[in-house]
């Protein structure tokens, strides 16, 4: 006899089980599942919602981070405006403080040339003045020896010695701003 022959003689279908198979097998897994139900099932929630937790926690605080490190980059990009604003105003006040000292010192420059010029020029006209009662000494001096000679007579008299010097240097006065005209024609 063949297993197929012991199958059909006892009255059942090959594929199919018998009733105390399924029954049992029934039992067993309403227990199984019970046990999946009550022990595996929470505690594998429990992990899964931990997990959840932490990664709602982590977006959260990556949420958190990336909104401070935002508000960092706007305090920084605020600061660094801020800083360019304020390095602008010290270079146009420094500009400005440049063109004031510039100006002071072109002030004092002009003052100072102001000051050694009228110094020259009154230094200029005291030797000139130390000249001309030099040259007065000097040519009254000559003048009166030259026309005690031409003259004959001797002019010792201070007076009139005196008005042969100033009418000597008067002619000699009016002679001097016609030779450098007459130079400048000849030229």
């Amino acid at each position: 006899m063949t297993p197929m022959t012991v199958l059909a003689a006892e009255g059942g279908h090959p594929l199919i089980p018998a009733v105390y198979d399924i029954v049992w097998s029934a039992v067993c897994f309403a227990i199984i599942i019970f046990a999946f139900w009550k022990v595996f099932l929470p505690k594998f929630r429990a992990v899964l919602d931990e997990r959840s937790s932490a990664i709602q926690g982590g977006i959260e605080k990556a949420e958190k981070v990336q909104a401070e490190a935002d508000a960092a980059l706007a305090e920084y990009q605020k600061q660094l405006a801020d800083g360019r604003a304020e390095a602008a105003r010290l270079r146009a006040e420094a500009q400005e403080e440049g063109a004031q000292i510039i100006a002071s010192m072109k002030q004092q420059a002009t003052d100072e040339s102001e000051r050694i010029i009228t110094q020259a020029k009154s230094q200029i006209e005291a030797e000139r003045q130390s000249a001309m009662v030099s040259l007065r000494s000097e040519v009254g001096g000559l003048a009166t020896d030259l026309a005690s000679r031409i003259v004959g007579e001797s002019l010792a008299d201070d007076s009139r010695s005196a008005n042969v010097v100033d009418r000597f240097i008067a002619d000699l006065e009016a002679q001097t701003p016609a030779a450098p005209a007459s130079a400048s024609k000849e030229v």
